[in-house]
Order: structure tokens, then sequence, then C-alpha cells
């Protein structure tokens, strides 16, 4: 089917309460990774690539690849810019056919992060591109995102912020980091309560791998309905790589080392999924 909209997808889960898995999608195996444990588990899924998978990978061959997997599939499918920092990279990401991207103004000042997340708006809406923003700074590094210090989203600030832009989506910064936790991360759940009864709208979750699947559960009672993962995939698809280049060796056909690394990584977004409460839902 064609792709579809992620405030499509958030606004479906709102009235289920439950949340939809946003899968980095860095490869085409990892893509296929995706597509095959949402078809398995009749789940509604997105689609994200970083600003750095887009530099890899390259933007056409990012969006031919999902948009080739969603038209083949049964199941609701959504491509989301992950993290997008630059204006320009939010405009060719929609000229190419994402159905959806995120502004990350975190780091700049609030009124500049409000203005510019309003213009991409101005742009989006229109042609029904969906737009995630971010409120609060959310720790920790993936690709080029490097976060030293986190900031707690201020819940009067996400009150005031989505008023101001009209943001259907918004990524808030509770506890979670990107990249591999060194501890059990604690979750502000306090916080998130308070910032869902100010905005009521659909909220993001980032840096979720890792977190405890009893704390990502609580997060969704509490107004998640979309939840970001990517280290997860990569640790259990680069761990299968190695774990056949050390049993083989002398192996040199990619496709042995990479297709049971794809099957981790189906196996690892399936489990994801059913902590997510979408399987079923398509």
């Amino acid at each position: 089917m064609p792709l579809v909209g992620v405030d499509t997808l958030l606004e479906q889960a709102q009235q289920g309460n439950y949340a939809v898995g946003a899968f980095n999608a860095n490869n085409m195996e990892i893509v296929q990774a995706i597509i095959q444990a949402a078809e398995l588990e009749r789940s509604p899924v997105i689609m994200q690539a970083s600003q750095g998978a887009i530099r890899y990978a390259g933007l056409e061959y990012i969006t031919g690849m999902v948009r080739i997997a969603a038209e083949n599939s049964t199941v609701p499918v959504a491509l989301h810019l992950d993290h997008g920092t630059d204006f320009d990279q939010v405009i060719k990401c929609i000229r190419s056919g994402f159905t959806s991207v995120m502004f990350d103004g975190s780091q700049l000042p609030l009124e500049e992060n409000i203005a510019t997340t309003k213009k991409i708006l101005e742009i989006a809406r229109p042609i029904g591109v969906s737009v995630e923003a971010e409120l609060g700074k959310i720790g920790g590094t993936e690709d080029d995102i490097h976060v030293s210090e986190a900031a707690y989203t201020d819940p009067e600030e996400a009150r005031y912020f989505v008023e101001q832009t009209g943001v259907r989506s918004l990524a808030v910064a509770i506890g979670t980091a990107h990249g591999q936790y060194k501890g059990e991360p604690r979750l502000d759940f306090d916080r998130l309560a308070a910032i869902q009864r100010l905005v009521n709208i659909p909220i993001v979750l980032h840096g979720s791998s890792g977190v405890p699947d009893e704390a990502v559960r609580k997060a969704i009672s509490l107004g998640v309905r979309k939840v970001n993962i990517d280290t997860n995939i990569r640790e259990a698809f680069v761990g299968a790589m190695r774990e056949v280049m050390a049993a083989k060796p002398g192996e040199i056909d990619p496709r042995q080392i990479l297709g049971p690394a794809r099957e981790a990584a189906i196996k690892i977004i399936r489990e994801k999924m059913r902590v997510f409460g979408s399987s079923g839902r398509a």
C-alpha cells in the first residue's frame, strides 16, 4: 500500500492506547527486517532515517527502498526523517517523498525553535506531510547528534510550544538517552504525565533502546504514542554478523553473513512491537 503519514498512525494509536514503533533503517537488510516484522506482527510501522543514514545510503536509495517495501506490504508504513536539525535537509526529505519529518530544534532558543517549526509546518501540512518537533535535550549520541548534557522538558514550556506551533507530535526529554546505556535509565513519569495533561497530543519517546519493557509500557499508558528504536537493532544485527564470522572465518559470501543478521533484527523488532501494543493493529 502507499506510504502513510505518521499523524494518521499516531491518531489511531491514541484511540487504541498503544504506541507505534519507529525503527531506524540504515541499509537494505534492515529495511527488509522492519517490514517483515511488521507483516508477521500485523503491526503499523514507522521506518525512519537519520541524517547520518541519508549521508551513508543516499536520500534516493533510502526513499526508494522504503517505498518499495511499503508498496509490497499489507500493513501501514510511514517514512520519517529522524532528528532533522537542518532546515534544508528537512525540505529535501519532503521533496523526496518522506511522509513525515522531525525538526529537532532542541538546541535552539525557544522562540527560534518555535519559528522554524512553524515554517516547516506551513510547508509540510498542506501537502499531507506530518511534522514532529522536540523540546528539551535528549542526551547521548546517535549518528551526528551529540548532546553531552540532557535538559528535561518543562511541562509549561511544552504547553506554550504546542500552542504556538500547532504541532501534532512532540518528542520530550524525561530521562532517556541515545545510544547504549551504562546503567538502567530512570524515567520521570510525573513529568511525562504533566506534559501530557497540558499538551494533549501524542508524545514521542526517543532513546528507548535499553529502557526496561515495564517502563516503556508505563510511558505508553501516560501518552507516549511513538517509540524510537535504533541501538537495539544495531546490537542484534552486528552481533549476529560477528557470530557467523567467528564460526566461519573463511566465509566470503555477504549473504551468508547478512542473512542471519536480518533474522536477528526481525526477532528484536517483533519483540518491541509486542511491548508497544501495536501487534494485531493493522
